[in-house]
């Protein structure tokens, strides 16, 4: 494993452990996270743990361009219950996914330094928010790091239901106009899996990375 040193460098993906694991320690400096996302790598660890980078061996993502909405969502959506906005507050949606209590988990892996990182990240055009409002109220939303034609998406929260599936049609919407390859949603889990995202190896999303950061 390898440990984070002042240097910026990641190792290969295909190093990484068993669990997932590439590398230990360093800081979320904006110049560190954009060259992790650029090199199929995010970190994710909880607050008392050092700095934890990762690249499984399998990649839960969604193509934008053949995605298709379940007739029931899209029902919701037509009703127009929810506004839809983009970008017009990532902090209260970084902090709403933060602070959301989520079936299972004691608690979140959203420290207040990811939170600063982050923001500071969007602060330089390279994330982005996804926001949900019921009557004016903000009641969903997700956010990620916007790598130009991937997207990697990093947490959701929703206070009424089915907030943050809308959010999430609507930001395949999005990219699906603007011509992004991949939604990278990390790691598999069942409500993403519901919403129609699905596992490729490490392998498949690095060829779709790497062909398109070289262009």
């Amino acid at each position: 494993m390898y440990y984070v040193t002042k240097k910026l460098y990641f190792p290969p993906v295909d190093e990484a452990s068993y669990e997932g694991i590439l590398a230990v320690g360093g800081d979320l400096s904006t110049e560190r996270l954009l060259l992790a996302y650029r090199s199929g790598v995010f970190p994710w660890f909880e607050a008392d743990e050092p700095i934890l980078w990762w690249s499984p061996s399998e990649r839960m993502v969604v193509n934008p361009q053949d995605y298709k909405v379940k007739k029931s969502l899209r029902n919701i959506i037509n009703r127009g219950i929810f506004k839809i906005t983009f970008n017009q507050n990532f902090e209260e949606v970084i902090t709403n996914c933060q602070q959301i209590k989520r079936v299972g988990q004691n608690g979140t892996w959203i420290t207040q330094d990811m939170i600063n990182a982050y923001c500071e990240l969007h602060k330089q055009g390279k994330a982005m928010s996804v926001e949900v409002w019921e009557n004016e109220e903000l009641v969903g939303g997700l956010y990620g790091v916007d790598l130009g034609t991937i997207f990697c998406g990093e947490s959701m929260f929703s206070k009424v239901p089915n907030a943050s599936k809308v959010a999430f049609v609507k930001l395949i919407e999005h990219l699906k106009v603007n011509n992004y390859r991949l939604l990278d949603c990390q790691v598999h889990n069942d409500h993403l899996e519901k919403l129609g995202a699905f596992e490729i190896s490490r392998d498949s999303f690095m060829l779709i990375l790497n062909s398109d950061l070289s262009r």
